[in-house]
């Protein structure tokens, strides 16, 4: 039965000489992979470009729950970018986030609002002309809500430890190594209270934005199975040097 929905491209592979495999991130079916064949045409609707990563799309697709590789019976961008895939720090975090969406959407079913939440996000960033340093670290912590591992901020008070393996602010440290101390914890608070206008205003430096990513990543990677290390860390971590 024909699919039409809205999706947003993670992950493209070549596979033999005239085809791609690719995941995307769609609407109304969760997670799917599927088979796209590159017609030689220059004229030809499916272009090797539409499927860069964080690319939005509507798609049209044979979608079957048994299959691994689903067929795209048509593809359109839904929002063309202008900036992301032009501008050297915005790819790098864009390369990140699609790397970073890969693994912490394995498997994952229809999740609407999860859905919309990464495409305003995209969309945001693509639109932005300047105080996007702080993006990828507020769209880890917030997209946490949607996954079911946010922490209640209402427990946070100055002096408090956060438990990682619990999402929880606590008044004295657990019992294992995966805790914050009292200055981490009190930025983690502050960070995850920040939406994108608003965290311009809160400055970092350098070896702090980084420390907070490897926080949040290592966050991630106690709450999904088999989240593993990023391969676009690295780069990432190099932008913005002091």
């Amino acid at each position: 039965m024909l699919a039409k929905t809205q999706a947003i491209v993670l992950h493209s592979i070549k596979y033999g000489e005239s085809r791609l495999i690719v995941d995307m991130f769609t609407r109304s079916h969760g997670k799917l992979s599927f088979i796209v064949s590159l017609p030689k045409s220059q004229k030809s609707k499916v272009k090797k470009q539409y499927f860069q990563p964080l690319s939005l799309l509507e798609v049209e697709a044979d979608v079957r729950p048994r299959v691994q590789l689903q067929k795209l019976a048509d593809v359109r961008l839904a929002h063309p970018f202008s900036s992301i895939p032009f501008e050297p720090h915005k790819l790098s975090i864009g390369l990140f986030v699609a790397e970073f969406l890969y693994y912490a959407l394995r498997g994952e079913q229809q999740n609407t609002p999860l859905f919309d939440y990464v495409t305003n996000s995209i969309q945001w960033l693509d639109s932005q002309t300047g105080h996007f340093a702080n993006f990828h670290l507020v769209f880890l912590m917030r997209m946490s809500r949607f996954l079911g591992f946010y922490p209640n901020l209402e427990d946070y008070a100055p002096g408090h430890y956060f438990d990682l393996r619990e999402s929880e602010f606590c008044a004295v440290p657990p019992v294992h190594r995966d805790f914050l101390r009292p200055d981490e914890a009190e930025k983690i608070q502050l960070m995850m209270r920040m939406d994108y206008p608003t965290m311009r205003l809160y400055r970092m430096t350098h070896s702090e934005r980084n420390r907070l990513l490897e926080v949040a990543l290592t966050y991630y990677r106690l709450h999904l199975p088999d989240f593993p290390e990023l391969k676009s860390l690295q780069v990432l971590k190099e932008l913005y040097r002091e």
